[in-house]
């Protein structure tokens, strides 16, 4: 009687524990590389490049914004189905972009 919904909650304490060990995993990687793209200059189509104002004009300054989605496995039964669609991390990076004149 009891052993069902225990197992049940120990699936669900255990996809969030996943969901959140890899959604930080995922923030780290994705600010390193947002780091590593706006000092290397290699930057990829889904970057997104937002304008600072900068108080000394012979600076251009500019705010990197990488994206990364993942999809996590799936340990309760349904869970697809009531959230429809499959359980995912949506993490960014951010990293300013220094560009002298």
């Amino acid at each position: 009687m009891v052993l069902i919904p225990l197992i049940f909650l120990f699936l669900i304490a255990t996809q969030i524990t996943i969901a959140i060990h890899a959604r930080n995993l995922e923030r780290a990687s994705v600010q390193s590389d947002a780091s590593v793209r706006a000092i290397s200059g290699n930057f990829e189509a889904s970057d997104t490049f937002l304008p600072i104002d900068s108080p000394d004009p012979n600076q251009n300054l500019e705010l990197l914004v990488t994206y990364r989605e993942r999809t996590l496995p799936t340990l309760v039964p349904g869970l697809t189905r009531i959230l429809n669609r499959d359980p995912r991390v949506e993490v960014s990076g951010i990293a300013i972009i220094e560009n002298q004149r």
